[in-house]
């Protein structure tokens, strides 16, 4: 079964642009370098703008691991972190259908 990973981030407010574009590029790179991982998409929510939601989907527990070892997820942390208002909420998953 795969994995899955639900992450809800707080943003500074009138950061979102520049968090928005932070994660843009870093996805670009989970979909050239990763191929375990099947789905990492970035939501902004509707009624907290300043609230976004990462939904992530792995092929196996290792690749999962492995996205959180990256170099780009790395490089891409150092420029996301100063952009947010507190630490991430984060929910493992396995993914049943």
């Amino acid at each position: 079964m795969t994995v899955g990973i639900i992450a809800k981030m707080q943003v500074q407010p009138d950061k979102g642009s520049e968090f928005e574009q932070a994660f843009q590029k870093l996805q670009e790179v989970v979909r050239a370098e990763e191929p375990g991982c099947l789905l990492y998409a970035l939501c902004r929510d509707e009624k907290t703008p300043d609230t976004y939601w990462v939904m992530e989907q792995y092929r196996d527990a290792d690749a999962r691991k492995a996205h959180g070892q990256s170099d780009g997820f790395r490089a891409a942390a150092q420029k996301m972190g100063p952009l947010m208002a507190g630490g991430m909420e984060r929910h493992l998953c396995t993914v049943v259908s």
